[in-house]
């Protein structure tokens, strides 16, 4: 190993604020995560919503497979890309994911040949709130809002017993 370098099973990567780690989610409508990737801070957003949304899997009442696809996916622009668009029509997601400035700029200068702009619900979106309210909830844990843990093994298993105890207060608090 060549000094410097982090080993692969850290998920520790050179990002603009120096060595990081990326947790990317997929939650329900109440903020409860339903499944985590974590990456390097230097691995792109884009590449990883495919593996985050793959991982969802949802026990239905009674009898039956676990459902693996939700309805709708609201993501931040971060996400935002022809492949991820595709990857979600392809299995009948609906998206709504803001389009980048650089993206509608260069849509725009192509011309009738840079295509339609992707769909956007505005009012579906601001529903996006929710996963940021379960961030929050996640990084109320100060080992994992400033990862303290040294292995991507060892903060995965932080971040699925927060995610454990958020779910068991869901379930036992009287509100909604």
């Amino acid at each position: 190993m060549k000094l410097g370098l982090e080993p692969p099973d850290h998920a520790i990567g050179r990002s603009r604020g120096g060595l990081t780690s990326k947790l990317h989610v997929a939650t329900d409508g109440k903020g409860r995560m339903l499944s985590a990737v974590l990456t390097a801070g230097n691995i792109n957003d884009t590449t990883m919503m495919a593996a985050t949304l793959e991982q969802i899997r949802v026990p239905r009442n009674g009898k039956g497979r676990p459902r693996t696809r939700p309805d709708r996916v609201l993501a931040d622009k971060g996400y935002t890309s022809k492949a991820n668009r595709e990857w979600l029509a392809e299995r009948g997601i609906k998206a709504t994911i803001p389009e980048k400035s650089d993206q509608a700029a260069n849509r725009k200068r192509k011309g009738s040949s840079g295509g339609r702009p992707p769909a956007f619900d505005a009012e579906a979106y601001k529903g996006r709130n929710v996963v940021e309210r379960g961030f929050s909830q996640l990084k109320n844990w100060r080992g994992l809002a400033m990862r303290s843990d040294k292995t991507a093994r060892n903060y995965m298993a932080a971040v699925q017993i927060a995610a454990s105890l958020a779910w068991l207060k869901a379930s036992f608090s009287n509100t909604p």
